[in-house]
């Protein structure tokens, strides 16, 4: 019982953050478990699996650091997000829209989808390329939205590889392929569908000198290395941090202003933390049970699924 109820407390302050509310409990908690048709996933399917694990928090600080590598993708943070102001509620909105996708039904991903396409709308302006060239962007460019797919798989992917708990069903390319259909409702419909494409991808940026950092960039960066979290939060995230960019190539890095630490050091530091945070928070997790609920009711699995 004493276990349970430190388990309960840690699980309900963690879960504060993830969601920027008072009780833990995620608003679109009712999104998960509503809903009379399956989503895009199931529990033995790649993503679920990937999605539902703890370390998609460093693959998030990773995919951030990623993101930031496209001029356009770092306008369209500092230029119309909220990020400064108000970190927990973007984190929690990209929690959410990463929560349906994976966990929710086909309706609430179609709701959610047009949600995201509406505040793509409004997201548009002027950066300078790595050229020094100004040039026109909007969230709905197909050039944009696949840099930030492609930067948010490659992230998840990575870091699961290396400090997830368990395989990834089918592989990565399942994973890469499955996470594809996710991006069709956001009008993203070229993504790569293999851990191979993915690579080509982010060299294709690469060579083609789409990627630069600039002093936004740094600005951009320092934030995500020191965001505005309790000194205890802090000490966790800080290990965390190490972890996601030990994981990202040395040429990256150095674009990033970062020196990442040696994986072969980092790795059992990371792979330590993340075990006492899936201790720390037990077994169960309130939005899988809650989409496992969801299937069950509308005969997508069987009745016993939950005590396999």
């Amino acid at each position: 019982m004493a276990t349970n109820a430190l388990q309960e407390r840690f699980g309900t302050r963690f879960r504060r953050i993830i969601t920027n509310t008072e009780d833990g409990v995620p608003p679109w908690m009712y999104i998960i478990e509503s809903g009379e048709k399956r989503g895009l996933y199931l529990p033995q399917d790649a993503p679920w699996v990937v999605h539902g694990d703890v370390a998609t928090l460093i693959g998030g600080i990773r995919a951030l650091l990623m993101q930031a590598l496209h001029p356009g993708s770092l306008a369209g943070v500092e230029q119309h997000s909220r990020y400064e102001h108000d970190p927990l509620g973007r984190l929690a909105g990209t929690t959410k829209w990463l929560t349906i996708a994976t966990f929710g039904s086909a309706e609430a991903l179609e709701a959610e989808s047009a949600r995201v396409n509406r505040m793509h709308d409004h997201v548009k302006g002027e950066y300078t390329t790595g050229q020094g060239q100004t040039k026109p962007y909007r969230a709905v460019d197909p050039d944009l939205l696949a840099w930030v797919h492609i930067a948010f798989t490659d992230s998840f992917l990575t870091t699961h590889e290396l400090y997830g708990e368990d395989p990834i069903p089918g592989g990565s390319d399942e994973y890469v392929s499955q996470w594809s259909k996710s991006v069709a409702p956001l009008g993203l419909t070229t993504a790569p569908m293999s851990r191979a494409e993915l690579k080509l991808e982010i060299k294709r940026y690469q060579d083609q000198g789409i990627l630069a950092t600039s002093e936004t960039t740094k600005r951009v960066v320092e934030f995500i290395r020191k965001p505005p979290l309790s000194k205890t939060a802090l000490v966790a995230y800080d290990r965390m941090f190490d972890g996601a960019v030990a994981s990202i190539p040395t040429e990256f890095q150095v674009m990033l202003g970062l020196k990442g630490k040696n994986l072969s050091v980092v790795g059992p530091i990371t792979r330590g933390l993340l075990r006492t945070m899936r201790m720390a928070l037990g077994p169960s997790s309130p939005m899988e049970d809650a989409a496992i609920a969801r299937l069950i009711r509308i005969g997508e699995l069987s009745k016993d699924f939950s005590a396999s």
